[in-house]
């Protein structure tokens, strides 16, 4: 497969955005599929990309999902990821492996608050992006309004590459600004691409617009400025090239309209991804050469160098474990030995497939830049693979932490097994979804991303492990941290026949900003050898230790900058022992001095609702302790949007739909740990010394 026809793209967007819907157009147009299915469809088949039953009956993505398809002659790798930001790991995870992106956005609600997260995490991986904005079919549609908020919200720099025929239900095709050709789409399901003369009424716009292209293409190269400012013709192949230079440099995003619903305007954003978006020898990949002090080292889409594949997702599927990878640099055949740099072990290729959603296509050998899958494969998600000729290793991904958790348990003994093999599967599989024992009560404790990720968990234990399961309330990962700076001195002895132990440390404990990046800083400013070097580290250990166990309510402290500044030795009786037990207790002793506080997590919600119900709205959220921090009316919908306390939200979704008839919506996503009230934080403590039975 020659590299440079590879695509490998993700569909990305706010939930409800029509992702899934796209995906399946795109499976349609490009021959991999003969029929349409709707995500909402009255048989309950769901689409070919939402393979789970709870998708289909829940109507939404939970997995993301990989296929290939193949439109002009290139192969097309595509990921179609969950919306929801309880699932937010998916979208990670695939945006790590792919080489550009089509960002989804619903031409009526335009930008919104997972819109936000989801740009968020392209710029992390540097992905080149289309814009396409979907729904402009429908009554509000206003796709002016959503490339102004692409400008102002996600500070993109946007060039619209097709402008409607007609709006809402009078929409009836795409003006391709870059041709000067007006599109249709006929036939049936909208296969018939049909290329006329832009209609008389829209000339001047469409002249208008394509000026503005043209102007915008300018600022980041200077032979189209000087064709635009000299007023000379610019060819076809000339704008192309430029445009496609600009996106994956980053400078630009091509914005393209058209419905996935009424099957308008898709094959055009095909065209778009496979001219605009790059190939996988365009993109730059690092590794880090462990052999090397981790130094980095460039991945060459080459199939002749030595093979660096990355396992990204992993499914328990009917044959064992099925591992989702790319391979960055080389080849792999069936039977090759490969290497898991992460533990070292060495197995032969099984199986390679090719994916499409739940299907498989068993294949012989896969070369750089391709996605594919591999059966019998021991790893976790993250994991390194390579011939075994280099040491390298691909850098990790930004996993969130859990911020609920839930006790659980099965609902009969015999059930036990199964339960233990669900828990054991689901870690494996999503990096989030964290599972620990509470050693005080015994119970089984799991956490995640939000009420919906965690219930979702619980139903796939029903269905996929036939275990009844009974679940605690849900509560929140509360985090401690310091409010006052304070200096500690402590010594530990013991001296019990033979060696005994000792140990001096002393210094301060400071709190670090509630922002900073670090939860965690040690500053060694030993002078003179008052503590010999290679006690330090034991000091280091020691002190991180004590807080990870809290003070108020056994949660970890998290802001800490602790420096060790003086100590004494022994030179019999000291021990790296000796010293993390001080590092521990001179810890324990500072906090009682430190004005240690509970942290809660705030979330960022985004309310949306029928403009009547507004002062309901606002109402509930004061009541849950929410601060309000904006609101805004479009077309006759209201969308508030709050900052709240996680602890307050549960049930929230049952008392919105009630109080909205219904009709109201809402997402929530993690925003920042925050102080909690005084009042608050001493309920929390005296539940928490209740529960311990203190």
């Amino acid at each position: 497969m020659d590299i440079s026809k590879i695509r490998n793209i993700g569909i990305a967007a706010h939930i409800d955005s029509g992702k899934t819907t796209l995906s399946e157009r795109i499976l349609f147009y490009t021959g991999k599929i003969h029929q349409i299915t709707e995500v909402r469809s009255k048989t309950g088949a769901g689409p070919t990309m939402d393979s789970m039953d709870l998708e289909r009956e829940k109507g939404i993505t939970i997995q993301s999902a990989a296929t290939f398809c193949e439109w002009d002659g290139y192969n097309i790798n595509l990921i179609d990821t969950p919306g929801h930001i309880d699932f937010t790991v998916e979208v990670e995870r695939a945006l790590r492996v792919l080489d550009g992106a089509v960002m989804v956005l619903c031409g009526v609600a335009g930008v919104q608050s997972q819109s936000i997260t989801v740009d968020r995490q392209m710029r992390r991986y540097n992905v080149p992006r289309i814009a396409f904005i979907n729904k402009v079919d429908r009554s509000g549609a206003n796709p002016d309004r959503v490339i102004d908020q692409l400008q102002e919200k996600l500070h993109h720099k946007t060039v619209l590459l097709t402008m409607p025929i007609g709006i809402e239900d009078r929409f009836e095709g795409v003006v391709d600004l870059i041709t000067m050709e007006a599109i249709y789409y006929k036939g049936a399901n909208g296969e018939e691409v049909v290329r006329t003369a832009i209609p008389e009424h829209l000339v001047a716009e469409a002249q208008r617009r394509r000026q503005e292209m043209i102007e915008g293409l300018s600022d980041h190269d200077d032979s189209i400025a000087e064709k635009f400012l000299g007023d000379e013709a610019i060819s076809v192949d000339e704008l192309k090239n430029s445009i496609r230079k600009q996106t994956i440099a980053l400078h630009i995003t091509p914005v393209l309209v058209g419905t996935a619903k009424m099957n308008k305007g898709i094959q055009t954003l095909l065209d778009a991804v496979i001219s605009f978006l790059p190939a996988p020898q365009e993109v730059h990949n690092n590794a880090l050469d462990r052999d090397n002090n981790e130094e980095k080292v460039e991945l060459l889409s080459d199939p002749t160098k030595p093979a660096v594949a990355l396992a990204f997702k992993l499914e328990d599927g009917r044959y064992g474990q099925l591992t989702y990878m790319r391979l960055y640099q080389g080849s792999m055949k069936k039977g090759d030995t490969i290497i898991n740099s992460a533990n070292g072990k060495k197995m032969k290729i099984p199986r390679l497939v090719r994916m499409h959603a739940s299907e498989m296509h068993e294949i012989d050998e896969v070369s750089c830049g391709e996605i594919f899958a591999m059966f019998g494969v021991d790893c976790a998600s993250g994991d390194t693979f390579t011939d075994g000729s280099v040491n390298y290793t691909m850098t990790s991904m930004f996993i969130p932490n859990p911020v609920i958790e839930l006790a659980v348990a099965p609902k009969e003994k015999a059930g036990q097994v199964n339960f233990s093999k669900a828990m054991n599967r689901f870690q494996k599989e999503d990096p989030t979804f964290k599972v620990y024992r509470d050693e005080d009560s015994g119970e089984t404790i799991i956490k995640g991303m939000g009420e919906l990720h965690l219930e979702i968990y619980i139903e796939r234990i029903k269905r996929e492990y036939n275990c009844e399961v009974v679940v605690g309330k849900p509560k929140v990962a509360y985090r401690e941290a310091l409010t006052k700076a304070t200096t500690y001195d402590y010594t530990h002895k013991k001296q019990t026949g033979g060696s005994g132990q000792f140990g001096r440390v002393a210094g301060a404990i400071e709190p670090l900003a509630l922002d900073s990046p670090d939860h965690y800083q040690f500053v060694n400013s030993i002078v003179g050898g008052a503590i010999p070097k290679e006690y330090i580290p034991a000091c280091d250990k020691g002190f991180n230790e004590q807080l990870q166990e809290g003070f108020l309510i056994n949660q970890p402290i998290v802001n800490a900058k602790v420096t060790l500044s003086d100590g004494a030795y022994h030179t019999v009786d000291s021990s790296e022992m000796a010293f993390k037990l001080a590092a521990r207790q001179a810890i324990r002793e500072s906090l009682s001095k430190a004005g240690v506080v509970i942290l809660e997590p705030f979330m960022k919600l985004e309310v949306s609702a029928p403009e009547e119900f507004q002062g309901v709205i606002i109402g509930q959220i004061n009541q849950r302790r929410g601060i309000i921090v904006n609101t805004s009316v479009d077309a006759t919908y209201v969308v508030v949007e709050a900052e709240v306390p996680l602890k307050e939200m549960f049930g929230y979704s049952s008392d919105l739909r009630s109080s909205t008839q219904g009709k109201g919506e809402f997402t929530m996503e993690f925003l920042r740990y925050s102080q909690v009230p005084k009042s608050v934080q001493e309920d929390i403590i005296k539940e928490y010394n209740e529960r311990q039975g203190k």
